[in-house]
């Protein structure tokens, strides 16, 4: 089994941070006509007119319904069944906004739920906090408190036992830390912890209707704002320019995301470098990262120069544009995860940049959706089948150390006849939005 399988890995890593997100987390009507209007961003940088011109998105924002997280848990409690679990816990965090909607990042106090294999979820959050967690809470009336000087995990414990399951199987989300998953097993020693991951990743990592739009205006109002950054820049300019565009280009869409922004050889590290980097003519930019849209993620990846690349770099571009496609061809249900990873790395071999990880030194995708990364990965070694209505990143690159690398990526998924991209494919490294 491949490790990445079933590990929801933490999210992304973020070389060079936007500044001042909590402005870009508000609604452009919330920012009031002065801030919508401005034409400058963090810092006093000046924003070009490309950034100037965007606008909100909010208007084909559709939230998800609370019938369809009742039918998450109808199907999560079925899943449960079909893998002999008598009830699985949540923490807060990701999960449990997409069960419930509720959105409570846990901490050391154990704040989180319990799902049973029938009837209704219980609630398990500090005496203290009752009363906001009642705010959010809407499917079920169940809620146990602790005080402080109490053990949450022997109330868990209770619920098992008053359930008859005190002896049975408790699913555990991956993401609960190793403490909080040790306190239970210390409390409960008669029950048996299980990865959740068959029953969260079985429901997560098939995506709805109403997930996949939201996907959408994700990955276009990324797309537009990097296409904004490319008509705007200029030689001289450096990463905090970057940066203040992208706060600010995201909070005129009324969104929220960031930015990695390398330049020059640093675009041959696939993930780059914090160090200063000035634009220059003729050299490689990588721009990488995503936004937020009601909780949905995308992840989007364009490299180009200003003014003309070198035959290199053209043929560079050209392998891995080659390379992408030859992905989302592959990338059909019933296909393995890691014959999509092999699709695109056959063409980058072929074309001299292998063996292996040589020059393409990761794999190829990774699942997204309300987490950046998540179930499951395209990789050599996981023999997963794939399914409909699952999404995945596409991001082979070729990377020349000392020189340059060239990543392209976009989120692609999968119908019935195969997979499609969210956003449409980068044309060339000098016009690469057509």
């Amino acid at each position: 089994m491949n490790p990445s399988d079933d590990v929801m890995h933490p999210g992304r890593r973020r070389f060079l941070q936007t500044t001042a997100l909590g402005a870009a987390a508000l609604p452009v009507a919330m920012l009031g006509t002065g801030a919508a209007a401005s034409e400058a961003g963090s810092g006093g940088i000046k924003l070009p007119p490309s950034i100037l011109a965007l606008k909100p998105v909010t208007s084909r924002i559709v939230p998800i319904t609370d019938d369809e997280r009742r039918g998450r848990l109808a199907k999560a409690q079925e899943l449960m069944e079909k893998a002999g679990m008598d009830a699985i816990y949540l923490d807060g965090g990701t999960t449990l906004d997409y069960f419930t909607g509720m959105r409570w990042w846990t901490s050391e106090r154990l704040m989180g739920m319990l799902l049973p294999r029938s009837g209704d979820p219980v609630y398990i959050v500090p005496a203290f906090e009752r009363s906001r967690a009642l705010e959010q809470i809407r499917f079920g009336h169940d809620v146990r408190t602790w005080q402080e000087n109490e053990s949450p995990y022997a109330l868990i414990a209770q619920l098992m036992r008053d359930r008859h399951v005190g002896t049975g199987v408790l699913g555990i989300e991956d993401k609960v830390p190793f403490f909080r998953s040790n306190g239970l097993a210390q409390a409960m020693p008669q029950v048996r912890l299980v990865p959740a991951t068959p029953v969260t990743a079985g429901c997560r990592a098939i995506k709805s209707a109403a997930e996949l739009a939201l996907m959408q205006v994700a990955c276009d109002a990324t797309l537009a704002l990097y296409k904004a950054i490319w008509q705007g820049l200029e030689p001289g300019m450096t990463q905090q320019h970057i940066a203040s565009w992208v706060e600010a280009g995201y909070a005129r869409m009324g969104l929220r995301g960031d930015a990695s922004i390398n330049v020059g050889s640093y675009t041959a590290q696939p993930h780059g470098s914090r160090e200063p980097q000035v634009i220059r003519e003729g050299t490689p930019v990588m721009l990488d990262d995503g936004c937020y849209v009601e909780g949905y993620m995308s992840d989007l990846t364009r490299t180009f120069t200003l003014g003309r690349a070198s035959d290199k770099m053209k043929r560079v571009f050209d392998i891995v544009r080659k390379a992408q496609q030859a992905a989302l061809a592959a990338a059909h249900p019933g296909a393995t995860m890691e014959s999509v990873d092999a699709a695109a790395r056959k063409v980058i071999v072929d074309a001299g940049y292998g063996p292996g990880y040589t020059n393409f030194s990761h794999r190829l995708g990774h699942g997204i959706g309300m987490d950046m990364h998540e179930w499951y990965y395209l990789v050599q070694g996981n023999t997963r089948r794939i399914e409909t209505g699952m999404t995945f990143s596409d991001e082979p690159g070729i990377y020349i150390p000392g020189e340059f690398g060239v990543r392209l990526e976009d989120d692609m998924h999968v119908t019935t006849d195969g997979a499609r991209w969210f956003t449409p494919q980068s044309p060339s490294i000098e016009q690469p939005f057509g």
